[in-house]
């Protein structure tokens, strides 16, 4: 009789949707407030290294190209995926405004996972430019053109607009009866999800489905790609041209491994062993900031063509600015 009067009583629980929920943040950490003062910092550094990016890919006619149209779609998706995220952590904890409306603290979530996903899928398609650079050179350019890059992008962020939307919209139907106390940085789904105290089996097969589309199938997609460009390097019989196609690949390389290592440790460390909150909230506000900060800085540094786009564009202004003030003084 016990287990048909529990369901009875689940069933008949009234539904609860709360006015706010309390974001809990670092618990017992001495001198928090320098962690914050580096997060706008790496804000304010991203955000500049972001637009400079974009700014330089749509000036120069040059970078007008397939490969560019999707490092353009990964600073876009980096400076939005910061502005959702890092201006609300550091309103929310710095200022001490830890209580969060029920309905933006559902937006929050949405934009941070919606950006994240983008971000996932870009560095496959990124993936994809090289592995058809690398493996068929001479198809390159009838391949990997505008409208097919177009086409890809625009695809992606419509199934991560498709799939964040299910998986926010979801937590709609599950009733707050109990603890309103978030134990994360931002409102993030799994320890909200968890709050409810009516049935969430549905929100944790779309917890699920969300990580593995996400965080697990992009990497392996990527992997995959990588095998096959290795297998087509060791047919190319110079030494020298190996290391030059190589060479076109470190810079997105680098971006793969600080997306997804510090995203895929923290993941796994949760599932298989306990993992004290304050370290999931430091390496999950590190896993969500500093990859945005890095990728104009790797993709500046790294790449010659845009290199050589800031000074040939640096060189206008100054030709552009001596030409003006000639007209000045001839005034």
């Amino acid at each position: 009789m016990a287990p048909d009067k529990k369901a009875a009583t689940i069933s008949n629980v009234t539904f609860v949707r709360p006015a706010k929920f309390y974001l809990s943040g670092f618990s017992n950490i001495p001198h928090v407030t320098y962690f914050y003062i580096f997060l706008c910092f790496v804000y304010i550094m991203t955000v500049v290294g972001n637009v400079l990016l974009l700014s330089v890919i749509f000036l120069v006619k040059t970078l007008h190209t397939p490969k560019y149209m999707i490092v353009f779609n990964l600073a876009l998706t980096d400076l939005c995926g910061s502005t959702a995220l890092i201006p609300k952590v550091l309103d929310t904890f710095l200022f001490d405004n830890r209580y969060i409306v029920y309905e933006a603290c559902l937006s929050y979530m949405f934009f941070v996972w919606f950006f994240a996903s983008v971000q996932s899928w870009t560095l496959v398609t990124m993936a994809y430019d090289r592995f058809i650079a690398i493996c068929f050179p001479l198809r390159y350019h009838s391949i990997v053109t505008k409208p097919a890059i177009a086409a890809m992008l625009l695809l992606m962020w419509v199934v991560s607009l498709s799939l964040i939307s299910c998986m926010v919209g979801l937590l709609d139907r599950l009733s707050f009866c109990g603890s309103l106390f978030i134990q994360s940085f931002f409102c993030d789904h799994g320890p909200t999800y968890r709050l409810a105290c009516n049935d969430t089996s549905l929100n944790n097969i779309m917890a699920w489905v969300v990580f593995i589309v996400v965080i697990c199938l992009p990497p392996i997609l990527i992997a995959l790609t990588y095998v096959c460009i290795a297998i087509a390097l060791t047919r190319i019989a110079s030494a020298k041209e190996r290391v030059k196609a190589l060479k076109t690949c470190t810079s997105h390389l680098i971006l793969v491994a600080i997306f997804y290592l510090p995203f895929l440790g923290t993941n796994i460390a949760a599932v298989t062993s306990y993992l004290h909150p304050n370290a999931r909230i430091i390496n999950s506000t590190l896993t969500h900031t500093i990859p945005a900060l890095l990728n104009p800085i790797i993709y500046s540094l790294k790449t010659e063509e845009v290199l050589n786009s800031i000074k040939k564009l640096c060189k206008t202004n100054r030709v552009n600015k001596i030409i003006l003030s000639n007209k000045v003084t001839s005034l």
